[in-house]
């Protein structure tokens, strides 16, 4: 069985929409605006990379991701190169970029939960707000890898629903804090 993994950048309030700058977002960008760069703070970043098997990616962070990371070779050599799985009900095969390697559309969260029954090392979540909300509601996420940064945004997509659900207890495996204020935090949800 595969471990599924929630990574995302989350303000203290629990905001994770536009974190690099995507349009249509009045705080766009926020985790490089007014923060100081820490490189120690990424560390995880780079890690997942070398960790996971695989992507997995809603269609609306697939459309934000697809023009421009095939062209990042520096800086996402690892996640260039692996299988991507793009959960969308709309998104056809024409949609689909040509230069970032191999990429499966799949239409429900069933067929994520039959990916997750597959051989093969862990699946890496990125942003995909949406997808994010209904995985950890379906309990099919295993472990949240969060940078929280020092700050409020008020409105903006969240990264839990707010559906009324039995308790759910994590397991704090990893934790750091950074000059900056950021915070690395490692949770494996415990089943």
């Amino acid at each position: 069985m595969r471990t599924l993994i929630s990574t995302t950048f989350v303000s203290l309030d629990g905001v994770i929409e536009a974190p690099g700058g995507e349009p249509g977002y009045r705080n766009a960008g926020w985790t490089f605006q007014d923060i100081e760069f820490d490189p120690a703070a990424y560390e995880l970043k780079g890690r997942e990379q070398g960790e996971a098997t695989a992507m997995l990616l809603g269609r609306v962070s697939y459309q934000a991701f697809s023009p421009v990371w095939p062209t990042m070779t520096e800086e996402f050599p690892g996640y260039n190169a692996m299988p991507k799985y793009v959960v969308s009900t709309t998104l056809t095969e024409e949609d689909l970029v040509s230069n970032w390697g191999e990429t499966t559309i799949l239409r429900s969260l069933d067929d994520v939960a039959a990916l997750k029954e597959t051989e093969g090392g862990p699946l890496s979540m990125h942003g995909s707000a949406t997808l994010n909300r209904n995985l950890s509601d379906a309990g099919l996420i295993d472990r949240y890898h969060l940078l929280v940064f020092p700050v409020l945004l008020g409105a903006g997509k969240r990264l839990f629903s707010e559906t009324d659900k039995a308790k759910q207890n994590l397991k704090l495996v990893e934790s750091e804090s950074y000059s900056n204020g950021v915070q690395k935090l490692v949770y494996d949800v415990i089943r």
